[in-house]
């Protein structure tokens, strides 16, 4: 997919680019994209019926997890399970944090394991 065909889709709290999905022939649910969170306050927690990965490419930025908080700094990778309350913001300093994601089925192996974030 070229830069030109990857059109930006309005999110909660900022903009994604969809990368990958369905219509390129992935199956069971895997799609994956860049956001930029450009939001200073949190949007609404959403959740997914599948687990969702995230790579922090550029700048700086915090997760609402449930009910904790996490620090999201370049070069950080967290994953979240199926259902579980989440929103991220950019960080003060940042006009936003720019983040790959993936969204895919699992197996009930990964399933039970739990997210992998360090508190603030």
């Amino acid at each position: 997919m070229s830069r030109a065909e990857c059109q930006p889709v309005e999110i909660k709290g900022g903009v994604s680019k969809p990368l990958l999905n369905a219509a390129d022939g992935y199956v069971a649910g895997f799609c994956s994209g860049i956001s930029f969170y450009t939001a200073a306050d949190y949007p609404e927690l959403g959740t997914h019926d599948d687990c969702e990965g995230f790579f922090v490419m550029e700048g700086e930025g915090r997760a609402k997890v449930g009910d904790e908080e996490y620090r999201l700094d370049r070069d950080v990778c967290f994953w979240m399970p199926a259902g579980v309350q989440h929103a991220i913001k950019r960080g003060p300093r940042f006009e936003f944090v720019k983040v790959c994601w993936f969204h895919a089925s699992i197996t009930e192996r990964i399933r039970r394991l739990e997210y992998r974030c360090v508190p603030i």
